[in-house]
């Protein structure tokens, strides 16, 4: 089975100014914070875990005045092309809180020479944030609801010139599809159904010839979803005997990293590493124009 060839490089957010100081999800509770010594430690090592693993991690600093910085997924969407160039699609966050992140990562963005641009025009069009897109078959798979725009997709398959497939997200719980969706390798993906509407359920089980399927309960409790890959070795917050079982006998290796304290914001390993190799034309095949394909 073919590995995926990306998720071998990746940009982190260091943790230094990590607490929760508003509520944008179900899991942020300012009365429940974040040790901050254990938080560090926690990212740490998963950033030793990356590389002990043949992964790259570049590292940006974070705003003191932008808590949920450290979800690094959020920041955007990168791409390169097959001649090296590499381009940026930036978060338009739905929440005003998170919105000042993104002046941060376009500065870091431009300095490693990567094109950077909003969905819409300006950054003000439709609201898009990169925790809700991956590559997979195809296509750009994208979550749409809670936080990114159906509009955005729109935007997205034009800008990029890829075909982008929409998933519609109704659970509050899981608000971006990095939570209820991890791609594996070019076949099988770990997903949590009950995180879509019924006609995206059906497209993303149709979608996944060999799903590893969670339930509700694994997917917000464990976190299981929101893990990494690089190449056969799958970096996880958590992993419930079952999955593990599986994962083994796909042959991959499990790796299971502490995130607890990254939970209580609503975020996990997936959250806090953004991939910088995605590659058009081997990762996401272009198609002229665009094309947007939906449910039903």
């Amino acid at each position: 089975m073919s590995e995926l060839q990306w998720g071998k490089h990746y940009l982190a957010v260091r943790p230094d100014h990590f607490r929760v100081d508003y509520v944008i999800n179900p899991f942020m509770d300012p009365a429940d914070q974040p040790d901050a010594v254990v938080a560090r430690e926690q990212w740490d090592h998963l950033v030793h875990t990356i590389e002990a693993h043949g992964g790259v991690v570049e590292v940006l600093g974070q705003r003191s005045d932008a808590p949920d910085m450290v979800y690094a997924m959020n920041l955007g969407l990168v791409v390169r092309g097959a001649d090296g160039s590499a381009s940026a699609v930036l978060s338009h966050m739905r929440y005003e809180q998170r919105r000042m992140e993104t002046e941060a990562a376009q500065a870091w963005f431009a300095d490693a020479g990567h094109v950077t641009s909003y969905v819409g025009r300006d950054g003000v069009g439709a609201h898009f944030e990169a925790g809700d897109a991956f590559p997979f078959g195809d296509a750009l798979v994208v979550g749409y609801g809670p936080r990114t725009e159906e509009l955005g997709l729109k935007h997205l398959a034009a800008d990029l010139g890829v075909r982008v497939r929409g998933l519609r997200i109704d659970h509050p719980g899981m608000y971006h599809l990095d939570l209820a969706f991890c791609p594996l390798d070019e076949r099988r993906a770990i997903i949590c159904p009950e995180a879509f509407d019924d006609a995206s359920r059906a497209a993303l089980l149709e979608l996944v010839p060999e799903p590893l399927v969670l339930t509700e309960d694994e997917a917000l409790t464990t976190f299981a979803a929101n893990s990494i890959v690089i190449g056969r070795t799958i970096v996880m917050p958590a992993a419930p005997e079952r999955v593990r079982t599986q994962l083994e006998e796909w042959g991959f290796t499990v790796v299971v990293v502490e995130m607890g304290e990254f939970h209580k914001a609503g975020g996990s390993v997936r959250c806090l590493t953004n991939p910088l190799d995605v590659t058009l034309g081997r990762d996401l095949p272009l198609v002229p124009g665009g094309e947007v394909l939906l449910p039903g």
